[in-house]
């Protein structure tokens, strides 16, 4: 169970140094710049940590759709990005993908 708190914690990081990368300007702006290199690092080590114990395979994808769906739902409420339809469903596609490969491992 400790393995999926570490894997939920590294996603959530992933999702931090990605918004990171936007807000940062390109790495441009020193302080935001510093806590997304953090926060890549914190990502990486949680994800090393959770995988000591779980599947590669599961918690490299697991890892990845939480930083997609939580940056694809920041974009759209945060930076505007478009809230249609299909890109909500394809959204839920993931999220019923990080609960399959959970179930299962």
């Amino acid at each position: 169970m400790v393995a999926w708190v570490y894997l939920g914690l590294a996603g959530l990081f992933e999702i931090a140094w990605a918004i990171g990368l936007k807000l940062s300007d390109g790495l441009s702006r020193p302080r935001i710049a510093a806590a997304t290199i953090v926060a890549m690092v914190l990502a990486v080590v949680l994800l090393a940590q959770a995988q000591r114990t779980l599947p590669i395979g599961t918690a490299y994808a697991v890892w990845t759709g939480i930083g997609t769906v939580g940056m694809a739902l920041l974009g759209i409420w945060l930076l505007g990005e478009p809230a249609t339809a299909v890109r909500l469903a394809c959204i839920g596609l993931i999220v019923c993908g990080i609960a399959g490969l959970k179930l299962v491992a």
